[in-house]
């Protein structure tokens, strides 16, 4: 079976780079990584672009240690929301990073970092058995000219390296320029000016009947309020432009694989991605994008008709949150930290699926550190004479309580207790990591904790306390400092 699946892939592979004739949009490069891009910074936007969306759909195949693209389609994906003078990413971020250059010139067009489901199920134990295929997409501003579009993805040393280019001609006949016409009602929270001045965030719901959109229309309210009134982002509410779009489902909730609930909704959101009862993710791709896109969006969260505990986020992709728990509020800000700033986890002690190898490069997450030198910590701006490098923490007696919570919490899933029940353990566990944090020395000093990124040695986190660390609704100063960073660069 796997030597067919990778013949197929290897067809689709070798269609995708054939051109067929002089408007083909496809064609990949030999040598990708000689490309001499020629970058003067930020271009005139309407000199390249139309003030419209290209979206590349592709599909991301392959395994643990290899992967290939394949184009699907080049369509219209509705008016352009990005900023029209940040076209270039100076923050990098991310493990994708991809590049829109004139074809003939090379002169560096537009770029962006982001993550992707292969990316993360690249990770985890399956991708060492079979082969994988997900559909993702790459958006940016509709060129006027032919394009090449390189995609890069972090290499050992977490440096870019070519792994997929691809030709495209807007004026070819394999590039669709309709818009698609859209039934959905879009309900608008909150607006506030152009949509290329502002951060635009569409919120989509799953799992929602025709007789529960009011209640979508309240959560989406509720949790994008919350979200808005939290730090950094109270900071920036007059830079969000917010809307949400109905797309009410055929009954109440959304699958769940772990509980024996299986359900069929428009967004496909489900529980047990990765095989993580609490990872909730969506594959289908091009249905949320040409949902999303009847209204112009930089940032996506999906929320689910659920109260059981659970969500997602993954940089430059979406969020993922369960309306219904009384831990949404954290979920919506936690998720949002992954999916708008690619910020690291920063706990240790809570199951997941992941792979994690020896540390033995710099992380390029913001907020986590190898601590491989003190004076290059990337936070080092932030430290107060004085603060130890690693800082001391009680870390074994607070790891040895976590470590029992995990195990209480393992247990608990495994019967299937009411939500209540999960519910309480976190207020507990909340409580118990106040009284520790509490007689702590640096509890409110920057510095280097160990004890982050799925790692409980070799990794440090920049505070004591953070959201991406605990269920405390509190981004640590490092964190917030990368959100403000991706912000302005949306509305720059």
């Amino acid at each position: 079976m796997k030597k067919i699946i990778f013949i197929l892939s290897m067809m689709i592979i070798f269609i995708s780079c054939k051109e067929t004739d002089n408007k083909s949009t496809i064609g990949v490069e030999p040598k990708t990584d000689s490309i001499s891009i020629i970058n003067n910074g930020n271009v005139d936007f309407f000199r390249y672009f139309a003030d419209k969306t290209m979206r590349l759909d592709y599909y991301h195949s392959g395994n643990a240690t290899e992967e290939h693209f394949a184009t699907d389609r080049i369509v219209s994906d509705g008016i352009w929301s990005g900023s029209r003078n940040s076209l270039i990413d100076a923050l990098e971020l991310g493990p994708y990073f991809f590049e829109v250059i004139d074809k003939e010139s090379k002169v560096l067009l537009y770029s962006r970092g982001f993550g992707s489901v292969f990316g993360e199920w690249q990770t985890i134990p399956e991708a060492t058995e079979v082969w994988g295929t997900f559909p993702e997409s790459l958006r940016f501003p509709w060129p006027l000219k032919p394009v090449t579009v390189i995609l890069k993805k972090r290499n050992n040393s977490n440096t870019f390296s070519t792994v997929w280019t691809t030709n495209i001609d807007p004026s070819s006949r394999q590039v669709n320029p309709a818009d698609l016409v859209h039934s959905e009602k879009v309900f608008t929270i909150a607006e506030n000016g152009p949509a290329d001045k502002k951060v635009d965030m569409v919120i989509l719901g799953d799992g929602y009947t025709q007789a529960e959109m009011e209640k979508f229309r309240k959560d989406a309210s509720r949790l994008s309020g919350f979200l808005m009134s939290s730090e950094p982002f109270s900071r920036f509410a007059s830079d969000f432009n917010i809307r949400a779009i109905e797309t009410p489902s055929p009954g109440s909730g959304v699958n769940k694989p772990h509980h024996g609930v299986f359900r069929r909704t428009p967004l496909t959101v489900h529980y047990s991605s990765f095989d993580s009862e609490r990872y909730a993710l969506t594959y289908d791709n091009r249905k949320i994008r040409d949902v999303a896109s009847g209204v112009p969006y930089d940032i996506m969260v999906i929320l689910m008709n659920e109260r059981t505990y659970g969500g997602g986020g993954i940089y430059n992709l979406y969020t993922t949150v369960s309306a219904d728990n009384s831990f949404a509020e954290y979920i919506m800000i936690h998720e949002m930290g992954h999916h708008i700033a690619a910020l690291a986890d920063e706990y240790y002690t809570s199951s997941v699926a992941y792979e994690m190898p020896e540390v033995k490069v710099e992380p390029w997450e913001t907020n986590i550190t190898a601590l491989f030198s003190k004076d290059n910590l990337k936070w080092k701006d932030l430290v107060e004479p004085g603060t130890p490098l690693p800082t001391p923490w009680n870390k074994e007696s607070f790891d040895k309580a976590g470590y029992a919570i995990q195990k209480e919490r393992d247990s608990l899933r495994s019967a299937m207790v009411p939500e209540t029940v999960m519910e309480d353990l976190f207020r507990r566990q909340m409580k118990e990591e106040d009284e520790y944090f509490s007689k702590e020395q640096y509890r409110s000093k920057v510095g280097a904790f160990e004890g982050a990124g799925y790692l409980s040695k070799g990794l440090y986190r920049s505070q004591i306390d953070c959201i991406m660390y605990t269920r405390h609704l509190v981004f640590c100063k490092v964190c917030s400092r990368t959100i403000e960073d991706v912000i302005r660069q949306h509305i720059n």
